[in-house]
């Protein structure tokens, strides 16, 4: 096993690193947080006290930063992860960005001969300590086959998204329609219960008819259905509102440059800036079903 820098431990990569040591790599683990960055060495990696302290030796560096500034800053000029990495280190980037950083910082390492991929995540908070992440990869078929053993000790499903940022265009389309359909979940379970149709009946029906969907089945909005989902936990976040807005503010960037029409893409990204602007964005994001409800 290996030596691995991580930098970045907030929700998600604070479990991606503790599973990287659970599998025996020496994971040298950076944040700006002195408390994520103790969890993590309670769980077995070891702390480092800068990003460039955590780079010593290391043979992969893995990042998980909140935004695209974040990601240009911590990898571009002269103290950052590409003029500082080891010679043929692989270099993989799992935050969530927008698509023309993720390209810029990808083309700057292959200028310094380093592998590297985008590889944003789905799966939330729980498959992230679970281990069972779904990792969308952009980069080459030399770099994407380097990270793979890597990502499969961090997720269960892994794709090769294609070119470098291609992992950031599947994760901001997938989350796009996730919003959406949520959205939609939500306005008709909402409808239903006004019109004197119960949630769980609702459920039975829908859940085997055509309006069948995710959101549905497996994180219903309704309280009731889905003992699992946020719904029945007074929406605690698996995956925040915030988040979500996050992700649909991503999407309707990057339509823009591309000139694509998103019109409910829109909407929801709408919709959830509402809950931003009423304080309640640290609600999963099924939360949008007491928006929807006027309970908010």
């Amino acid at each position: 096993m290996g030596t691995i820098a991580f930098i970045g431990l907030g929700n998600m990569g604070g479990g991606m690193a503790i599973n990287l040591a659970k599998a025996g790599h020496d994971v040298h683990a950076f944040d700006l947080s002195q408390e994520a960055v103790n969890n993590a060495v309670g769980a077995g990696c070891f702390a480092a006290g800068s990003t460039l302290e955590a780079l010593q030796g290391a043979e992969v560096v893995v990042t998980m930063l909140p935004a695209g500034q974040h990601v240009r800053s911590v990898y571009l000029g002269p103290d950052g992860i590409v003029e500082n990495a080891k010679d043929g280190a692989l270099l993989i980037d799992s935050s969530t960005i927008d698509i023309e950083s993720a390209r810029a910082v990808v083309e700057a390492a292959e200028a310094k001969g380093l592998a590297m991929v985008d590889a944003p995540v789905s799966g939330g908070v729980a498959a992230a300590a679970a281990g069972t992440l779904t990792f969308m990869v952009g980069g080459t078929k030399f770099a994407f086959d380097k990270a793979e053993p890597y990502l499969a000790q961090m997720g269960k499903n892994i794709f090769h998204a294609g070119d470098a940022g291609n992992g950031q265009v599947a994760k901001v389309c997938n989350n796009m329609l996730l919003g959406i359909s949520m959205i939609g979940t939500c306005e008709a379970f909402s409808l239903a219960e006004k019109l004197g149709l119960d949630a769980q009946t609702f459920f039975d029906i829908s859940s085997t008819a055509s309006g069948q969907n995710w959101s549905m089945t497996s994180y219903c909005p309704a309280p009731g259905p889905v003992p699992t989902s946020p719904a029945n936990h007074d929406y605690a976040a698996g995956f925040t509102a915030a988040m979500m807005l996050k992700d649909m503010r991503l999407a309707q960037q990057a339509a823009g440059a591309a000139k694509a029409a998103t019109p409910l893409g829109a909407q929801a990204e709408a919709l959830y800036a509402l809950m931003e602007a009423s304080g309640k964005d640290n609600l999963d994001f099924s939360g949008i079903m007491k928006l929807i409800n006027g309970t908010l």
